[in-house]
């Protein structure tokens, strides 16, 4: 499979999170056919004086010593797999979304070694969710099948939204990838009243679930169409899930935000993996 130069770019720093995320990634670039490339970007953690090298050094030293050591679990996942390491320099959220424009899908854990006690989503995850280009996926809670277990099915959320258009498109893509059942949300909670809004919100769902159908008819869909709203209906539709995906802003989002309020609600709390979809 063709696709960018990093493929699938995935955040690395040595914690329990970004090893599981990574884990996760090497598993996506190997069912794709595409590169994977392990990312860790390094900085000195204080301020330092102008001509001060020395904190450089160390700052790089240690990042090749956490990237070398991603590079090595992620290639016992992906074994023949093409696997790659990057270091960059500077914050890791900016450095991290930045690269992410060469890749295909960005993917990070929800909380790595910086993040603070009591915090549902760390805060690099948080700015890589708001402002990595396309897809990106946050890895938290349960994905991988345990011994006996069904494997779940892909949730999308749907309110015709550009945004939500480009998560069905990639929900779809995974379930087929995983020979997996995609279940297909709408909520009407929040539409607006009058002018046969809840109508034509399901009309837009109805024909943006329909035509992904025909690209790929081995996927068996589901659909759900709930009065109640978005953030309960997907946290509770991704109880048995392998993946929620969802867009970064739906119809009701406000202007310039980057996140709505409910693609911020199930990445902080849906208990599996989070796709977050950018249009354009």
């Amino acid at each position: 499979m063709a696709g960018t130069a990093d493929g699938i770019l995935a955040g690395y720093d040595g914690s329990p999170g970004s090893e599981r995320a990574l884990s996760w990634a090497a598993r996506e670039a190997r069912s794709r056919g595409t590169v994977l490339t392990v990312c860790h970007a390094c900085a000195p953690g204080f301020p330092v004086p102008p001509g001060e090298a020395a904190a450089f050094d160390l700052a790089r030293r240690s990042g090749e010593r956490v990237i070398a050591s991603g590079l090595q679990h992620a290639q016992r996942v992906m074994g023949s797999g093409q696997v790659r390491s990057l270091l960059l320099e500077g914050p890791a959220a900016a450095a991290f979304c930045e690269r992410s424009h060469g890749a295909d899908m960005a993917v990070v854990g929800s909380r790595g070694h910086g993040g603070v006690a009591g915090l549902l989503l760390g805060s690099v995850s948080s700015q890589v969710a708001a402002h990595a280009r396309g897809r990106v996926v946050v890895v938290r809670g349960h994905w991988r099948p345990a011994a006996g277990y069904a494997p779940g099915p892909i949730v999308a959320g749907a309110d015709g939204s550009a945004a939500s258009r480009a998560a069905v498109a990639f929900a779809f893509e995974e379930a087929a990838l995983r020979h997996a059942p995609l279940l297909a949300v709408c909520a009407l909670a929040d539409t607006p009243a009058g002018l046969g809004g809840a109508r034509g919100r399901r009309e837009d769902f109805d024909q943006a679930v329909s035509r992904w159908e025909k690209e790929h008819p081995e996927v068996a869909v589901l659909h759900q169409v709930t009065h109640g709203a978005a953030r309960g209906a997907l946290l509770t539709a991704a109880h048995y899930a392998q993946m929620l995906v969802v867009g970064s802003r739906g119809r009701g989002g406000v202007q310039g935000m980057m996140l709505g309020s409910v693609s911020r609600a199930v990445l902080d709390h849906a208990p599996c993996p989070v796709g977050v979809v950018h249009p354009g």
